[in-house]
């Protein structure tokens, strides 16, 4: 039996810039980590090489002015006074994209939901709405009302006033109201822009319904080139992230291209069938600070055909209690291998398989390499992951 299970490996690279021809860039730092005499490894097949999208994006040169912005919203929206409603609390997400909106209108209605964004972070503790009598489906509050009720609302963890802050990113444009459902946006204007993610689609299906005359979402701007701009057909400025004081990185577009590129590259080179990924945000939740990390839109825009689909795993605690209580040492260790062996090849619904994580090869592969890269100065925006198909069964 092997005695190894997966293994995740950061890759260093060199400092990617626009232009960059990023498949052979990953495909060569592979190699040069492979070949490392003191850390190398044998490249095998269904091996998983991930390269962060951030990167990516930056190769294609895939960026937005706030002025860009500005006008790709002005045309889109009409200008005039236009709602703004559920974007995330984020300087690093939202700061630029904030300002280019705002530039685009003559007067921003912002929508703030409560007691915490999309993506988990909080204005207030919801332990203060219990206190303050406060039901968060039907209030709605001014911003005066905000600080009345609730006093301070800074970030717990970046100490940041986010109502105000998003006021001088609007440069003076903007009025702040705090409201969880979508229809509130209504009285004050009839178009749009929802700012939200992972529910954009009911949102605005919503407002539609309500009688707005207009509903954008952010997928819907900078979805085409404006004067000479990077530009994402599919998800807009979703995804995008601070670059510079003037500009956003884009979410990476054509990355289907990019993945069967390196994967060529890969076989072409050693013989070797890997699998390769882009991934931005892991999709997991912190449980001291309640963040759920995907601001992106999907944790990967794109992979090779070996990562479709979802785990089809034998819950290996299950078996040990229920299959094979009376069995010890070896006998039980080769009754386990054998149940894995002959598993079927679609364990939906099957009380063997319960507890076992139901989610998509992709989402859990890029979870993992989000972790394994990190956010910071860490220098791996490329992740090489093992043994990730094995099993306990494997030899």
């Amino acid at each position: 039996m092997a005695t190894v299970g997966v293994i995740s490996r950061g890759i260093k690279a060199p400092i990617i810039r626009k232009g960059d021809n990023l498949a052979k860039i990953a495909a060569e730092s592979l190699f040069a980590a492979a070949a490392d005499p003191a850390t190398g490894f044998d490249i095998q097949d269904r091996d998983v090489l991930a390269v962060t999208e951030a990167v990516v994006a930056r190769a294609q040169g895939n960026y937005a002015t706030v002025a860009q912005i500005a006008k790709d919203v002005r045309a889109k929206t009409g200008g005039g006074t236009v709602g703004l409603i559920f974007p995330i609390l984020s300087r690093n997400r939202f700061s630029m994209l904030l300002k280019g909106i705002a530039a685009g209108v003559d007067k921003l209605i912002i929508m703030l939901s409560y007691p915490s964004d999309e993506v988990g972070n909080h204005l207030m503790n919801v332990d203060a709405l219990d206190e303050k009598g406060v039901n968060p489906y039907c209030d709605v509050f001014t911003e005066k009302e905000v600080y009345d009720t609730f006093g301070e609302v800074k970030h717990p963890f970046t100490g940041m006033d986010y109502i105000r802050l998003y006021k001088e990113f609007a440069g003076g444009k903007a009025e702040i109201i705090l409201a969880n459902r979508p229809q509130e946006i209504l009285k004050y204007t009839k178009v749009v822009i929802n700012a939200d993610i992972h529910t954009r689609f009911r949102t605005k299906r919503l407002l539609l319904a309500a009688g707005a005359e207009k509903v954008i979402s952010m997928h819907e701007i900078m979805n085409a080139p404006v004067d000479g701009s990077g530009y994402n057909p599919d998800y807009g400025i979703l995804g995008s992230n601070l670059a510079t004081d003037d500009s956003v990185k884009l979410f990476p577009r054509d990355c289907d291209k990019f993945v069967k590129e390196v994967q060529d590259i890969v076989l072409q080179k050693t013989g070797r069938k890997v699998e390769v990924m882009v991934y931005g945000d892991g999709a997991f939740k912190d449980p001291v600070g309640k963040i759920w990390e995907l601001a992106d839109p999907v944790v990967s825009p794109a992979y090779t055909d070996g990562l479709v689909g979802t785990p089809n795993e034998l819950k290996l605690k299950y078996l040990a209690d229920n299959a094979v209580p009376e069995l010890e040492g070896e006998a039980a260790q080769k009754a386990i291998k054998e149940m894995i062996k002959a598993k079927p090849s679609d364990l939906f619904a099957s009380q063997a398989s319960q507890g076992t994580t139901p989610r998509r090869l992709t989402d859990l592969l890029g979870s993992l390499a989000d972790l394994t890269s990190g956010s910071g100065d860490k220098g791996t925006p490329i992740v090489y992951i093992q043994n990730y198909f094995s099993n306990y069964a494997t030899e």
